[in-house]
C-alpha cells in the first residue's frame, strides 16, 4: 500500500515541477519587449528628424506620437504578463519590501491579472481607434471598417466589465483572509491582542 502513495506523491511533484515549462515563454516575451524598445527608439528618431528637419502636418506628428504611445502601452501589457504571470503561475519573485516593487504586484492573482490585462487591451484598442478616426478622411478606410473596429472596441470594454463583475462576485464569496492578503485571519486577531 505505501508504494502507490509514494508513486502518487512523485507524480504530484512532477506535475508541480511542470510549471517551469512556462519559463521559456516569459523569456521569449522579454525578447519581444526588447524588439518593442528598438521600434520605439526608431519611431522616436523618425519623429525628431521629421519635427526638426521639416514642417510636417500636425496630423502626421499626432499619428507618430500615438504610435509611440501604442508601443508603450503594449510594452506595459508585456510587463504585466511577464512579471505578473511568472509570479502567479511559475514561482515567487521574492521581492517583498524592495523599493522598486510595483504596487499592483503585491496583491496580484489570476483574477486581478485578467482584469488588468483587459484594461490594458482597452487602452491599446482606444489608441488604435483614435488613429483610425484621425485617418477617417482617407479613402483607404471605409465606413464598414470603422464600424467593425468600433464594435470590436466596445466588445473589449464589455469583456473587461464582465471580468470585473465576475471578480467582484467571486471576491464576495471568498473568506475575508483570502480576499485581502494584508488582513490577518479572524482567528489570528484575538491571539495577537492577547499576546499584546
Amino acid at each position: 500500500m505505501p508504494q502507490p502513495r509514494g508513486a502518487l506523491r512523485r507524480l504530484g511533484y512532477i506535475m508541480f515541477l511542470s510549471r517551469w515549462i512556462q519559463a521559456p515563454l516569459y523569456l521569449g516575451l522579454i525578447a519581444a519587449q526588447v524588439v518593442y524598445v528598438w521600434r520605439f527608439m526608431a519611431e522616436l528618431l523618425h519623429l525628431i528628424t521629421l519635427g526638426f528637419g521639416g514642417r510636417p502636418a500636425e496630423t502626421t506628428v499626432m499619428l507618430i506620437v500615438l504610435g509611440l504611445v501604442d508601443v508603450v502601452m503594449i510594452s506595459n501589457l508585456l510587463i504585466m504578463v511577464i512579471v505578473g504571470g511568472y509570479e502567479t503561475f511559475v514561482s515567487r519573485l521574492r521581492i517583498e519590501g524592495h523599493p522598486d516593487q510595483p504596487q499592483w504586484l503585491s496583491h496580484v492573482n489570476a483574477n486581478v491579472l485578467k482584469v488588468k490585462l483587459a484594461m490594458a487591451i482597452i487602452g491599446i484598442s482606444s489608441i488604435h481607434l483614435l488613429q483610425i478616426f484621425i485617418n477617417a478622411a482617407k479613402p483607404a478606410i471605409t465606413d464598414r471598417e470603422l464600424l467593425w473596429k468600433t464594435l470590436i472596441h466596445l466588445t473589449f470594454i464589455l469583456s473587461a466589465v464582465a471580468l470585473a463583475v465576475i471578480d467582484r462576485i467571486m471576491d464576495g464569496h471568498r473568506p475575508a483572509h483570502q480576499s485581502d492578503p494584508q488582513t490577518p485571519a479572524a482567528d489570528e486577531q484575538p491571539r495577537k491582542q492577547i499576546a499584546a
